[in-house]
């Protein structure tokens, strides 16, 4: 018997709630030195989630990266992502988290494909409004050489 999406989500992570999970998802990405994070606040907006992360990275290597940390510290948790993909590659990592999903960027490929134009009427959340530490670092970019 096939388990649908929905039963699958409440069996991964059946105890935290969205924005727990996406504030927790931000952090860790901040923590691992992302830069650039957007939080897309998309209920109303998606059937899909309610949160949507979007973070840039210095190289490939520094995507999956974050992405295995991500993975592990999540894991240590009880929580699993219903799907990963790209970390093979490098250049763009999509992580569903059910009703939040990450996507980690190669800051090149992330400017070919501007996900947050696709959702430039649902709200962001600006990270400190959320008590997000934000390395210094991450709020400048790698043109500044903090990466």
């Amino acid at each position: 018997m096939k388990k649908t999406a929905l039963a699958l989500k409440k069996k991964l992570s059946p105890t935290i709630k969205a924005e727990d999970l996406a504030r927790k998802l931000a952090q860790l990405v901040l923590d691992k030195k992302a830069y650039d994070l957007v939080i897309l606040d998309v209920r109303g907006f998606s059937s899909y989630a309610d949160f949507i992360l979007i973070a840039s990275t210095r190289s490939a290597r520094h995507v999956q990266g974050v992405a295995e940390a991500v993975e592990e510290e999540l894991f240590r948790e009880k929580i699993e992502p219903l799907g990963v993909e790209g970390k093979t590659e490098g250049q763009w990592v999509l992580m569903d988290y059910g009703d939040v999903v990450l996507h980690l960027f190669f800051e090149p490929v992330r400017e070919v494909y501007d996900l947050e134009g696709l959702w430039m009427d649902a709200p962001r959340i600006e990270p400190e409004s959320w008590g997000l530490v934000l390395p210094e670092a991450s709020k400048e970019g790698p043109e500044n050489g903090k990466h």
